[in-house]
């Protein structure tokens, strides 16, 4: 359920964006969002057709990227992908890790038409 509040925002950036670029309408919306994420797409994207309604966005296409984990051992520094859900190093087997990629969410671009 916190799609709901997340495309909310997501709209709200998106509209405050759009209006300082004077746009008529908003065409297309590029959304980076990191494995780790609980984000769903499809949820968001069900979300935004409900609240963009009515808005300069409500036909625009939303666009997702994923961003795969990427962790680094604190033991010996090495930089890896999981594989599967074991999150420790596969080199030392520690679990004293740092997450490198996976955690992002963010708009990277919007188009809109003038």
């Amino acid at each position: 359920m916190h799609e709901l509040s997340v495309t909310e925002n997501l709209l709200e950036i998106t509209l405050r964006h759009a209006q300082k670029a004077s746009a008529k309408s908003v065409t297309n919306i590029y959304i980076v969002i990191g494995q780790l994420s609980s984000i769903v797409d499809d949820s968001v994207t069900f979300y935004w057709d409900l609240i963009a309604k009515d808005t300069i966005a409500q036909d625009a296409k939303l666009h997702f990227e994923r961003i795969a984990i990427r962790l680094a051992c604190l033991e010996c520094s090495h930089e890896y992908q999981p594989d599967g859900d074991d999150l420790s190093c596969p080199k030392c087997h520690s679990s004293h890790i740092k997450i490198l990629n996976g955690e992002e969410f963010f708009v990277e671009a919007i188009d809109i038409e003038n």
